[in-house]
C-alpha cells in the first residue's frame, strides 16, 4: 500500500514567550513580528508540520534536515473455511516486510511581510525495502504457493513542495491567532509508475516521489497561555487523478487512478522549559480515502480496483534547544499508533535565520 502521502512537510518553530508577548500587545504587535526583547526566548516545536509562528519580515530561514522513518509489516492470513478451531482448510498468506527510509533536505522560508511566509522545500530520498511473503497461486490448493523474497533500494531527488501562509488575525479579545496555509507538492521525484519493473510487472527499485501532483490548504489556531502554546490543525489534502496509460505486463496497461484525498487533523501543546530549552507534545491522523485503479486488459476488456482506506495516527514527541539567537536545535519523534502509521519517525532539524532586508 502506498504511502506516499504523506510523507514529509517541513517543521516550523514555534516560541512561547514571543505568542504570549504578541497576545497581550496585539494591537500592536502582529505574530510574526517578535517583540525585541523575546528574540532569545526558546523555539517550541509544538508541532512539527502544521503550526508555528511566521518568520518576521525581511528574515530568511535556511533549515537543513534529517529524517528517519521506518515501517514494518508481520502478517498472517488465512483463506478458506475454518470447521473447527483447531482444524483450518485453505491457504495461508504470510508476509513479513521491513520499509526504510532516509530523506535529507533543505527548506527555506522568507517573511515577506509581517503577515505573509514563502516557503520552499527540497528533498533527496534514499528507500530499503526487505520483503518475503507466501502467496497462493491457485485459490485453496496448497501447492499453489509460492515465495517472494527481495531486497529493493532507490534513491534521488524527491517531491519538491512550496508553501504560502497568512496570519489572518491579530488575537485580540482573547481569540487564538489564526493562520491560513497553502502547500503544493511537485511530482519531480520519481513515481511509483516511473520505476523498472521485470517482464513479470514486478518492480526492480523503489519510487522516491508519489507521481502525483497535490494541494492541501490548512488553518491553524495557536493559543499562548505562558508558559505554554496550545494549537490545533485542520487540512484537506486533494490529490489530483491522472492518466497512467502504461503497460506494467504483456496483460495489463494501467489506465486512470485516482489517489484518495485526505483529510488531516493535529493538535497538541509546547512547553517552554527555561530561556533555552522547551518540548511539545501532540497527536495527529490522517483519514485517506480509496485509491481507485483502472486495469486494462489486452483483448480490451477493462476493470477499476479500489485499495481500502487508511487510518494513519501519530503521537509526536519534540525537543528543541536553542544554540544562539538566531540558531536551534529540534529533534521530533513520531510513534505510530495505528496499523497503518509508520512505526518510527525521526527528524533533526537545524534552523538558521538571516536578515534579508
Amino acid at each position: 500500500m502506498n504511502k506516499s502521502v504523506l510523507k514529509f512537510i517541513a517543521p516550523l518553530p514555534l516560541t512561547v514567550s514571543m505568542l504570549t508577548a504578541q497576545l497581550v500587545h496585539a494591537q500592536q504587535e502582529p505574530v510574526g513580528q517578535a517583540p525585541p526583547d523575546a528574540i532569545n526566548q526558546p523555539d517550541v516545536q509544538a508541532i512539527t508540520e502544521y503550526a508555528g509562528v511566521l518568520t518576521p519580515r525581511g528574515q530568511l530561514v535556511i533549515e537543513p534536515s534529517l529524517q528517519y522513518s521506518h515501517a514494518g509489516v508481520n502478517r498472517l492470513t488465512f483463506q478458506g473455511i475454518e470447521i473447527l478451531s483447531t482444524l483450518l482448510i485453505g491457504v495461508f498468506t504470510a508476509e513479513e516486510a521491513n520499509r526504510d527510509t532516509w530523506t535529507a533536505a533543505v527548506t527555506g522560508r522568507l517573511g515577506v511581510t509581517d503577515r505573509l511566509e514563502l516557503e520552499a522545500k527540497v528533498p533527496y530520498v534514499y528507500r530499503s525495502d526487505t520483503l518475503f511473503a507466501t502467496v497462493p497461486t491457485v485459490e485453496g490448493s496448497e501447492a499453489g504457493q509460492f515465495d517472494i523474497d527481495r531486497d529493493l533500494s532507490g534513491n534521488g531527488l524527491g517531491d519538491i513542495e512550496l508553501a504560502a501562509r497568512y496570519q489572518l488575525n491579530r488575537g485580540q479579545n482573547n481569540w487564538p491567532y489564526l493562520i491560513a496555509n497553502l502547500r503544493y507538492k511537485t511530482t519531480t521525484g520519481e513515481g511509483p509508475f516511473d520505476i523498472r519493473r521485470d517482464s513479470d510487472g514486478i518492480e526492480r527499485e523503489l519510487a522516491t516521489g508519489s507521481g502525483f501532483h497535490s494541494l492541501e490548504p490548512s488553518i491553524t489556531a495557536l493559543y499562548p497561555s505562558d508558559p505554554a502554546v496550545f494549537f490545533a490543525n485542520l487540512g484537506y489534502m486533494y490529490t489530483k487523478k491522472e492518466s497512467i496509460n502504461k503497460r506494467i505486463n504483456d496483460d495489463i496497461t494501467i489506465g486512470d487512478v485516482d489517489p484518495g484525498d485526505a483529510i488531516r487533523v493535529s493538535f497538541g501543546m509546547g512547553y517552554a522549559i527555561n530561556e533555552r530549552a522547551s518540548f511539545s507534545l501532540g497527536y495527529k491522523h490522517d483519514f485517506i480515502d480509496k485509491t481507485k485503479t483502472e486495469f486494462l486488459g489486452a483483448n480490451g476488456n477493462s476493470s477499476t480496483q479500489s485499495s481500502r482506506s487508511l487510518n494513519i495516527g501519530s503521537l509526536l514527541l519534540g525537543w528543541s534547544y536553542q544554540l544562539k539567537p538566531d540558531v536551534s536545535v529540534n529533534l521530533g519523534l513520531e510513534l505510530g499508533v495505528t496499523d497503518d502509521a509508520p512505526d518510527t519517525v525521526i527528524t533533526l532539524r537545524v534552523p538558521f535565520r538571516m536578515g534579508m532586508y
